[in-house]
């Protein structure tokens, strides 16, 4: 499916789609879907000839299974372009010793179920192609995940842990009653920028130089906050060139944002003109625009998740919980805010 897909977006985009498949049974192989199609074998020798033939722009390894992804480290050190996920966050995704090792010295047990044949079954249920990937596509995936933490958490008299934070709560940046469930949410009232510091502190005075095991989580450590939030689905292979802030906006000026709006209660008008002093030379005043606009949409339409969000602590001087500080129906309307920075701008 997700192969279909991307020959889709590579034709649509003006480039020729190439196929390079060991399996005959599978859809992406109708020769009608792509320009060429090559039945080789998935090792490197035959896809390097392939490759000296077409001489393509870029080639991508994620969407062909884990025969293909084995590929990807020997491709790149060939000077062959991956594009897509990179091949350095393949590498973090595949490395399971690494994430063995993480979670044993954390001491977190570590246990995969896959939602591949649930959601399946999920799509025919409903009378969805499992083709199409539309919104309901997306989140039932979501859905299914959270559906089995929730009775795994049950079966072994366990709680499950919300991982979203306040900076996604405030801009709605999760799945209604998928990754937006949980338990407890213990993160409610840390922004992401305030989590990315405290990661890092804890890399450098927790971890760092404490042995091999404590350098090597403080290195996993950096690493994670050093990677841009993306759902990786182009790039050059050497760094990720799609990133979610450039689709939703700098996380540290929404946090900048949720901070004065809340904590302070003042006009969008007022803090665009503090943020714009207080990120000089960063972000210019039509940028501090844009993402302003973008916030007070994002933050307005999102109450009604943030209606039945789970309890949480209050750990910073913020909370949109329900039940502790914040207080919105939601169905409040968004329209005097944008009064507020449309008059000034006329």
């Amino acid at each position: 499916f997700s192969t279909v897909h991307a020959i889709w977006a590579i034709k649509e985009a003006g480039y020729e789609a190439i196929i390079i498949n060991n399996n005959p049974e599978t859809v992406s192989t109708d020769y009608t879907m792509s320009d060429k199609l090559y039945f080789e074998p998935l090792c490197v020798e035959d896809v390097m000839n392939i490759i000296a033939l077409e001489k393509p722009y870029g080639v991508i390894v994620t969407l062909g299974g884990q025969t293909a992804i084995n590929l990807a480290t020997r491709l790149e050190s060939l000077d062959v372009p991956i594009i897509g996920t990179s091949v350095a966050a393949i590498e973090r995704a595949e490395n399971r010793d690494s994430f063995e090792k993480l979670m044993e010295e954390l001491g977190i047990t570590n246990r995969e179920i896959s939602i591949k044949e649930a959601c399946r079954q999920h799509f025919k249920d409903i009378g969805h192609d499992g083709v199409t990937q539309d919104l309901t596509y997306e989140n039932s995936q979501a859905r299914e995940r959270t559906q089995i933490l929730m009775d795994v958490a049950n079966s072994v008299n366990g709680i499950v842990l919300g991982t979203g934070d306040l900076s996604e709560i405030a801009l709605g940046w999760c799945t209604y009653n998928g990754d937006h469930m949980s338990n407890y949410s213990i993160n409610a009232s840390l922004p992401k920028t305030l989590i990315r510091t405290l990661v890092s502190w804890a890399a450098d005075h927790v971890y760092k130089n404490t042995g091999s095991s404590g350098d090597k989580i403080a290195a996993i450590l950096h690493d994670i906050v050093d990677t841009p939030v993306s759902p990786e689905l182009k790039g050059s292979g050497k760094e990720i060139e799609q990133k979610t802030e450039d689709n939703i906006g700098p996380y540290e000026l929404h946090d900048f944002f949720i901070y004065y709006t809340i904590r302070h209660g003042f006009s969008p008008e007022k803090i665009k003109f503090l943020a714009v002093r207080a990120f000089t030379g960063k972000y210019s005043k039509e940028e501090v625009d844009k993402w302003m606009e973008k916030f007070i949409n994002r933050f307005f339409c999102s109450q009604f998740k943030r209606s039945c969000a789970p309890d949480g602590p209050k750990v910073s001087p913020i909370s949109l919980s329900p039940r502790g500080d914040w207080r919105m129906p939601s169905d409040a309307s968004a329209a005097i805010w944008r009064e507020n920075t449309q008059a000034k701008k006329s």
